[in-house]
């Protein structure tokens, strides 16, 4: 039986290695806390807790990659808080480990955010000039950047839109304010997209690429935040016409046709 790795098994991770254990993967998965170790043991994950810091490690990294070809790396920078720490300097940190174990075959889950808002307005593939405005953003980069770099294993690097799935849906913050930018295109990827998609670059060995994954459908902020305030029993959201940024449309063509791999849940 193979074996995969999860680095950060939170809202995606722990679906994910529950999908993949489902196709006869051993996983090994990580937490921050003590107390979450129970869920992902009773989800027959083997569980490891690891802290990455900047300066050093906290757990038995070696134990977590240790027989595993492939490793999944799924930890968002967390950079908006008084004592955020560098995302690139804790993957920076983390890199020798993997070049030391067996690992051989990298997936790091990353951002559209990469792009940032000046970007040109139009189609956005993964040949668009990056410029990222937000310091997790421009962290983003320099971390595909590095573990592109590495000639020791390769890395498939994922640059998924804004997440929405299960207990995940900017509506319930947008009924709160008056928001700009209503005939703004959305760059959206369900739950169920992220997990399958990764599951196709595994099942394909497709390595070494960069996607772009977000939904081929593009629907206003406003139609489609109107109708999930519907569907949500909550306030319509207020929007007005005033544009604050570049329109973008976040193309996952190259995947498509690489993986032929077709979306399956629609963002209407």
């Amino acid at each position: 039986m193979k074996q995969i790795s999860i680095l950060g098994c939170g809202w995606l991770g722990l679906p994910l290695a529950k999908a993949l254990l489902d196709k006869e993967f051993a996983i090994k998965g990580s937490t921050t806390s003590d107390e979450k170790r129970s869920i992902l043991e009773k989800a027959s994950i083997k569980p490891f807790v690891i802290d990455l810091g900047t300066e050093a490690i906290q757990g038995d990294v070696h134990s977590f990659l240790e027989g595993s070809e492939i490793l999944i790396i799924d930890i968002p920078p967390k950079l908006r808080k008084e004592n955020s720490e560098s995302f690139i300097d804790k993957i920076k940190l983390f890199v020798p480990f993997i070049e030391e174990s067996g690992v051989t075959k990298v997936i790091f889950v990353s951002s559209t955010s990469v792009y940032g808002k000046s970007s040109a307005e139009g189609e956005v593939t993964e040949n668009t000039l990056l410029e990222p405005e937000t310091e997790s953003g421009k962290q983003l980069v320099q971390s595909e950047e590095f573990l592109h770099s590495n000639t020791k294993f390769k890395t498939t690097v994922l640059r998924f839109g804004g997440l929405i799935g299960p207990d995940r849906h900017p509506i319930t913050s947008l009924v709160k304010k008056v928001n700009t930018d209503a005939n703004a295109p959305l760059n959206l990827i369900d739950q169920k997209d992220c997990i399958a998609i990764i599951s196709e670059i595994i099942k394909q060995d497709c390595w070494g690429e960069t996607f772009n994954a977000a939904s081929p459908m593009h629907p206003t902020k406003k139609e489609y935040y109107s109708k999930k305030a519907v569907e949500f029993n909550l306030p319509e959201p207020q929007f007005t016409s005033e544009k604050t940024m570049t329109y973008k449309i976040v193309s996952s063509a190259k995947l498509e046709h690489i993986l032929n791999y077709t979306f399956q849940v629609a963002i209407t």
